[in-house]
């Protein structure tokens, strides 16, 4: 009589399970295969997985102390959903996904994990005895992570495809809306200092589309935005695409829906306090962006002033 076959190995739990997963898929060996899987499968996630994904992407470093009602609160679903985002790629729940990123950074002396340890404890403390300069201080650790990991994981060859992108246009238009708005005004008052025609889209009285109107093929349109990604920056981009212009966009993660539409993109993740994200790092990338520019178009920075005829 023949032997029967044993049973097959339980892949999954079924009763965490979301309904019509597949319990096939094998689960990432390393956080960099995870975060590759994210955005590959990104286009065909339900809406609440594609706003957990797009926060995997972009703070991969604080995952590894996150708990899951931290991510189902900065995501704005339920911890459940966390789950079934863990299972739909292959793991058996959170905990296991998170061990990947544990992994990948825990040799790392990592300024985010500090950071967040701290504020975490300060947070549930609630001290009333907590002064004004702890405060203080916290917003400075915050902003030194963010500017310490745009060190680490800037992408040379991005960069130098952005230089020649900038340093190659004749016409620039830089457009950002609400706070990255400063950032747009910033660059636009660097790329001044070039002989380039440099435009800054402000949409003032909401006139964006005017402002593009004279976007020609092979100008530039620099595009700055985080999430939730202004829908002004995405239609100057469309625009922009539109008249075969090239595009550079500063953003949060691959998954920005500017980033799709982008010839070069350059990444920066700021660190945040108290719901506030700084500003710095994307000050400190559009700052390096334009001395490369000034490097490569051979202008004499160190005598880069205001221009004459200003003075008391």
């Amino acid at each position: 009589m023949p032997r029967s076959e044993p049973p097959a190995a339980a892949t999954s739990h079924p009763e965490n399970s979301e309904p019509g997963a597949s319990t096939a898929i094998a689960p990432a060996q390393t956080a960099e295969q995870l975060l590759q899987q994210i955005t590959r499968d990104y286009d065909d996630l339900p809406r609440q997985l594609k706003r957990i994904a797009s926060y995997m992407t972009q703070q991969s470093e604080r995952i590894m102390v996150d708990r899951i009602s931290d991510i189902a609160r900065e995501c704005e679903v339920q911890p459940s959903a966390i789950v079934r985002f863990s299972q739909r790629l292959g793991f058996s729940g959170f905990s296991e996904m998170q061990a990947l990123f544990r992994q990948a950074y825990t040799q790392k002396a990592s300024p985010v994990q500090n950071y967040q340890q701290r504020i975490r404890h300060l947070i549930d403390s609630k001290s009333r005895s907590t002064r004004s300069v702890d405060l203080a201080r916290e917003c400075v650790s915050a902003t030194l992570s963010g500017i310490e990991r745009l060190e680490r994981e800037l992408d040379g060859d991005a960069f130098e495809t952005a230089t020649e992108l900038v340093a190659n246009a004749e016409n620039i238009y830089v457009v950002g809306v609400r706070r990255s708005f400063a950032v747009a005004d910033y660059l636009v008052y660097n790329l001044q200092h070039t002989n380039k025609r440099i435009h800054l889209v402000s949409g003032l009285g909401g006139s964006y589309r005017e402002q593009m109107r004279s976007v020609r093929a092979d100008d530039l349109v620099i595009a700055i935005s985080f999430t939730p990604y202004g829908k002004e920056t995405q239609h100057c981009l469309r625009i922009a695409q539109l008249h075969q212009a090239k595009t550079l966009v500063i953003t949060d993660s691959n998954l920005s829906p500017l980033a799709k539409r982008a010839d070069s993109v350059l990444l920066v993740n700021e660190g945040s306090s108290f719901a506030f994200r700084s500003l710095s790092a994307t000050l400190c990338l559009c700052q390096a962006l334009f001395i490369a520019v000034a490097y490569r178009l051979e202008l004499k920075v160190d005598e880069i002033h205001e221009q004459p005829g200003f003075e008391d």
